[in-house]
């Protein structure tokens, strides 16, 4: 018997979307902290404070997801985010930068927005060959482009590819707790291994968003927030 026959069999590769499946599992953890106000008391708003890793991703218009998937398509939700309403699609698609360098499976976030967008952590935009200004959601005026490919159709973004600041989500009460208003500036100290202070998180308040901080997967590596013992939203000195 030739012992090299059933090798193949034993390999059973695992599929690229099993792969990403996986990954963006692991890379997407939300860490749960007891909340603390700007001087270090207990807070009166949520009982947690959750940090999140937000793994590349991208936002798309409804005539992008039908370009992209067919015509009448709509995204599929998979997973639900911890911000109410908003959710981890089922699709995919390849992003393609100059010179053909590309990533060939990058989850769509739903529900579907009035301009496509693409958020890369620093490393992605490297392996891309673009280089990616650090904005604010939303704001991509002046961004680069890129070219994104679904399975029934390509996309040519002429602008829209960011790396998205570090920024915080509350709701008023917590805005009120915190002293800060929307679009304020505050600091977060995470104590670990990499014991280090963020600072510059952009406050992003309403009436429904729930107390998250969003890093991308650069910021959360080199802080190892993996084994993260504590953190704490601090405010800023103007």
């Amino acid at each position: 018997m030739n012992p090299m026959a059933s090798a193949p069999e034993l390999a059973n590769p695992l599929r690229r979307d099993t792969i990403e499946r996986i990954v963006r599992e692991i890379v997407s953890r939300q860490f749960a902290f007891a909340g603390t106000s700007a001087n270090g008391a207990a807070s009166d708003g949520p009982s947690k404070l959750v940090v999140s890793i937000s793994a590349r991703h991208l936002h798309l218009t409804d005539e992008h997801v039908e370009v992209l998937f067919g015509p009448g398509h709509s995204l599929t939700p998979m997973k639900p985010l911890y911000q109410d309403g908003f959710y981890a699609a089922e699709e995919t698609v390849m992003v393609v930068g100059p010179r053909r360098r590309m990533l060939p499976a990058v989850r769509v976030l739903g529900p579907t927005r009035p301009h496509s967008q693409v958020e890369l952590a620093f490393t992605d935009a490297i392996s891309l060959g673009i280089d990616v200004p650090v904005r604010a959601s939303g704001k991509i005026e002046g961004t680069p482009g890129c070219v994104l490919v679904g399975p029934k159709g390509v996309v040519e973004l002429d602008q829209g590819v960011i790396r998205a600041e570090r920024h915080v989500h509350m709701g008023l009460a917590d805005a009120a707790c915190f002293g800060v208003k929307n679009g304020e500036r505050m600091s977060l100290r995470i104590r670990s291994t990499c014991t280090t202070t963020l600072e510059d998180l952009l406050v992003r308040a309403d009436a429904t968003s729930k107390l998250e901080v969003h890093l991308d997967t650069d910021e959360g590596n080199a802080v190892d927030l993996d084994h993260a013992e504590h953190v704490e939203l601090l405010r800023q000195h103007k």
